[in-house]
């Protein structure tokens, strides 16, 4: 538990993890059970519902599962990494294995790293030398992607190019480990195809371009102003007061300093911790509040949210 928090919401805190909820982590049970069900009713049922409503289903689907790969990957619904990898790893969202997103994002945590590039791997800025040697093209881009129209669009392919270019030099270099996840990864993603060719109205293309590249640009949406650069690391992570469906399909993720501060903390208790001592969180987070992602969206539709260069990295 973060030393930022007094005796009074430590004993909070540890009251919930001893509850049945807490114990049990039903709900994160449930999931397992409810989403992976979702997936294969709605192909299996697509003769009936017809290929357009089906993606249009499979799209939040999809989401809710990445969001629950990420309740696994912080040691959630059980206290074993390796089973929670077996019961995390279907690859419904297609692009990243289990693992590497695991891996990168556990790096990610490391809040004192927060945002600088070429350190944290989830920063979405250019280091001050890098931006200086990148062509007016790239420049453009980066800007068009800190707007929320360009991040749907943009986000997604500039996400998997640079994955791809770290990847590929990894599986040049004869990394055995990346070697074995990639095949693994592909292995199992093979199985998804011919499921959803031999047993579903969609062809392949179709999910893996109208279902899998908008869950990434919904996706996008979540991480567009997760974090900022700021001198203090508590102060880089938002508070973002999103309503449903948001909280559903990011699963409490938009309370975002919470789970930074508090990574073992399931998601269906953040939304309590939060209310419980509202202003507080808030003056930790140095007022980086957000009155959920329609203030986004309405916000930055034209006007990039910040520069792509970062200030003091």
């Amino acid at each position: 538990m973060s030393h930022y928090f007094d005796s009074a919401q430590q004993r909070d805190i540890q009251a919930l993890s001893r509850t049945f909820t807490g114990r049990t982590q039903w709900p994160t049970w449930l999931l397992l059970l409810a989403v992976p069900t979702a997936w294969f009713a709605l192909l299996l049922g697509s003769p009936v519902l017809g290929a357009g409503w089906t993606i249009v289903l499979l799209i939040p689907v999809v989401v809710l599962w990445m969001s629950v790969q990420h309740e696994l990957l912080h040691g959630h619904p059980t206290g074993s990494s390796n089973l929670n990898k077996v019961l995390g790893y279907a690859p419904f969202a297609l692009w990243y294995p289990y693992t590497l997103y695991r891996d990168s994002h556990l790096q990610h945590h490391r809040d004192h790293d927060l945002t600088l590039p070429g350190i944290d791997p989830e920063s979405r800025y250019l280091s001050q030398a890098h931006w200086q040697g990148s062509s007016s093209l790239l420049r453009g881009l980066l800007w068009l992607n800190k707007t929320v129209p360009g991040r749907l669009l943009l986000g997604p392919p500039l996400a998997l190019f640079g994955m791809a270019r770290e990847e590929l030099h990894r599986l040049r270099s004869g990394a055995r480990k990346a070697w074995c996840m990639w095949l693994t990864h592909g292995f199992f993603t093979m199985l998804m195809f011919a499921f959803i060719a031999y047993c579903s109205e969609l062809a392949v293309w179709q999910y893996v371009f109208l279902v899998t590249v908008p869950v990434l640009s919904v996706g996008m949406v979540r991480s567009f102003y997760e974090h900022r650069p700021a001198a203090r690391p508590e102060q880089r992570t938002v508070l973002n007061e999103a309503g449903w469906p948001w909280t559903w399909l990011f699963l409490n993720l938009n309370l975002h300093l919470v789970h930074h501060d508090l990574p073992g903390l399931p998601w269906f208790y953040m939304p309590r911790v939060y209310r419980a001592r509202r202003e507080q969180w808030q003056q930790r987070s140095g007022g980086f509040l957000v009155q959920g992602y329609g203030e986004l969206i309405r916000r930055h539709a034209v006007q990039a949210i910040d520069s792509p260069q970062h200030p003091f990295s």
